[in-house]
């Protein structure tokens, strides 16, 4: 199973260490977010790995809503309870803190090929957010985050397919959207999903903005140059936020 070598199982719960999450984040995502390196500060296991865990162990469904609570650290032994009718999966720790709820409905498929094809597709577009489309959305909008603790938050995302057997997805952004509300910026992403020349499903993305304030080409030109500089010698400008949903 493709999720299985980013996480061990021990006394029958899920374990995901700081460099299994951090070779998820860098080699499938693409993320090089310093927040995802193994010695850092505030460490935090990236949001999409817990999708791609949930989706090979339980199947791709039509249609699923995943909705990120909590930051989760490396080395938290986890539990994934499902409801007795399926619909429903929560992953928590031992103390019943819970980090990702999800809900399901209609046909599901559980081959590997599929979910892991659906999967990759899926978690390379998380890569391009920042700053191929949040920056100029902010731009359009006159608002942009902190520069010296820029704050962007993974909220949600939810997929609806028409059909569950697609080779070779890929995700087309359909549309992007800010609803900036005093400090606070809330981002829906759209994407069509394409496979074999047509669309066959859509995908939404909810991400959170924090301490927003008026638009500065220069500082948001600074951003960008020090994101590919860090990038380049592969490590990412860090988005963080402590205490809040799931980072990007």
């Amino acid at each position: 199973m493709f999720s299985e070598q980013f996480y061990s199982v021990q006394d029958g719960r899920i374990v995901i260490s700081a460099p299994q999450a951090s070779y998820f984040a860098k080699e499938i995502a693409g993320d090089f977010n310093p927040i995802h390196d193994p010695d850092a500060r505030r460490f935090c296991v990236p949001g999409d790995l817990l999708f791609t865990i949930v989706v090979s162990r339980f199947g791709l469904s039509e249609n699923m809503t995943f909705k990120f609570r909590n930051l989760l650290g490396a080395e938290v032994p986890l539990e994934f309870r499902e409801s007795d009718n399926g619909e429903a999966i929560n992953v928590v720790d031992e103390a019943g803190k819970v980090y990702l709820e999800v809900t399901r409905k209609g046909a599901v498929t559980r081959d590997e090929k599929v979910i892991e094809e659906f999967s990759r597709c899926y978690v390379a577009a998380s890569g391009k957010n920042f700053p191929h489309t949040l920056k100029p959305l902010m731009e359009s909008h006159g608002v942009m985050f902190n520069p010296d603790r820029p704050m962007v938050m993974y909220e949600s995302m939810s997929l609806a397919l028409t059909q569950l057997e697609n080779p070779h997805p890929d995700l087309e952004l359909n549309n992007a959207d800010l609803e900036v509300a005093g400090k606070r910026g809330n981002v829906t992403l759209e994407y069509n999903l394409q496979s074999s020349g047509k669309t066959v499903g859509e995908v939404a993305k909810r991400l959170v903005l924090g301490g927003l304030r008026e638009y500065c080409p220069e500082a948001m030109a600074g951003i960008i140059e020090e994101f590919y500089r860090l990038k380049a010698r592969g490590t990412r400008w860090g988005m963080e936020s402590a205490d809040q949903p799931a980072g990007l």
